[in-house]
């Protein structure tokens, strides 16, 4: 017996006036881009296309209602949301979230399905002329050593107190391993050791191991580490992030085992017994990651071992959106692009002398990483206005971390945890 999703009705409540929105800071957001007649018509078309078939309900102000039942999406200003459709596709179908050109009561259910369906989204003939109509990464976003420290920094140099107010204790930015579902809040800071121990214990670290961390975070792994007996050497391009790890180790007596750089990964000199790196890869970008895996294997010794956490997409989508730019890419991580597991055992097979010899995944556990910073970014949304950051800041944020979640729900993303070894000297 299957039951059916009730039609929402075709009243609507009066649409909220949007805040205005600050051009200066949001240039692309406050200025709806200019459209022809047949450009708004074409995105029209293809929103009915994409979405009318698929388990949700879209509503527009004139009562139009699509598709077949599930989650709500209330478009405020079809106009708006079409051309930015139809200028800038994807990306412009976020920027209309943030200008509050259409809304949705569970954000994440009705990415969820979006996810699930992405594959299907664009009309077959418009995904082969792809190279035509998508807008291409950005020169300036390139991660070479200049580009990744700018691109670094444009993300996790927002404000530590940002991150501090929907992370736990133990400032943890990377999925959390849990014991069971549903996760609470009060359980994050457990589930993030659990991850990291599974990684420490990957890579074998332990009393006198010579540690490398590449991508420092707030530096609970190599407190967690050091603690073990370990000598780290860790290694971030931001700035927040080094000079706030750095107070956290002095404070924990462990300054005598941990140096925290401001290095780039390519940059890495000495040679160690084990390596760790978690959810970094993310931001080297397609055309680095020979450079970064060769890396990893000239800087293990003989009968190492390399942790890696990494979250993963599907191999066609990532051949498909490679080079593309993309609203994450514009508004959250310039430069970043997720591998997809063939291309990481690919490039590990022909770059390096390491062999992949184990890997775990646990997307579910990263749906509910997110839905818990998701929960308290909201919470905490007066405390975000605090810190200077403006309503379409908190769209924005509110999008990604929802985005993400949607991801890992709809199984589109995936996260894993890499072994990857070095036959020692004979």
């Amino acid at each position: 017996m299957t039951t059916a999703h009730p039609r929402p009705t075709t009243r609507t409540a009066a649409a909220a006036v949007p805040a205005p929105v600050d051009a200066g800071r949001w240039p692309d957001v406050a200025a709806v881009p200019k459209a022809s007649r047949p450009v708004r018509t074409v995105a029209a078309a293809v929103v009915r296309h994409a979405l009318g078939r698929l388990p949700l309900w879209v509503r527009f102000p004139d009562g139009t209602i699509l598709g077949q039942g599930g989650p709500l999406i209330e478009v405020r200003d079809p106009d708006a949301f079409h051309a930015r459709i139809g200028t800038t596709g994807l990306i412009g179908f976020g920027e209309s979230y943030m200008a509050g050109e259409w809304d949705a009561p569970d954000l994440v259910g009705a990415l969820t399905v979006l996810a699930s369906h992405a594959a299907e989204l664009v009309p077959a003939p418009l995904q082969r002329l792809r190279r035509l109509w998508a807008l291409r990464q950005p020169a300036a976003q390139r991660n070479t050593a200049t580009g990744a420290r700018d691109n670094i920094s444009r993300h996790y140099d927002l404000s530590n107190d940002l991150f501090a107010l929907f992370l736990d204790d133990t400032l943890t930015y990377s999925s959390a391993v849990f014991r069971g579902f549903p996760a609470e809040h009060a359980l994050l800071p457990a589930a993030q050791h659990r991850k990291i121990d599974r990684l420490l214990d990957l890579a074998e670290v332990g009393e006198g191991t010579r540690l490398l961390e590449i991508g420092t975070g707030w530096g609970e792994l190599a407190l967690r580490a050091a603690a073990r007996g370990a000598h780290v050497t860790s290694l971030t391009l931001s700035r927040e992030q080094r000079d706030l790890a750095r107070r956290r180790v002095a404070e924990a007596g462990l300054a005598d085992r941990v140096a925290i750089e401001l290095c780039d990964y390519r940059e890495a000199e000495g040679t160690y017994d084990a390596i760790v790196s978690v959810e970094m890869i993310e931001a080297v970008g397609a055309e680095f990651w020979p450079v970064y895996f060769r890396t990893l294997d000239e800087r293990l010794a003989p009968g190492g071992r390399v942790a890696l956490q990494a979250i993963t997409m599907p191999h066609d989508r990532m051949l498909a959106s490679r080079d593309t730019h993309t609203w994450i890419q514009k508004y959250i991580f310039p430069g970043g692009l997720l591998p997809s597991v063939e291309a990481v055992d690919q490039t590990v097979r022909e770059h390096t002398g390491l062999a992949v010899t184990r890997r775990d995944a646990f997307g579910a556990h990263y749906a509910e990483t997110l839905r818990l910073w998701r929960e308290r970014f909201a919470e905490r949304a007066e405390e975000v206005d605090d810190l200077g950051f403006d309503h379409v800041f908190r769209r924005l944020w509110t999008f990604y971390l929802a985005y993400s979640e949607a991801g890992f729900r709809s199984g589109y993303l995936d996260v894993q945890q890499y072994l990857l070894t070095k036959e020692p000297t004979r």
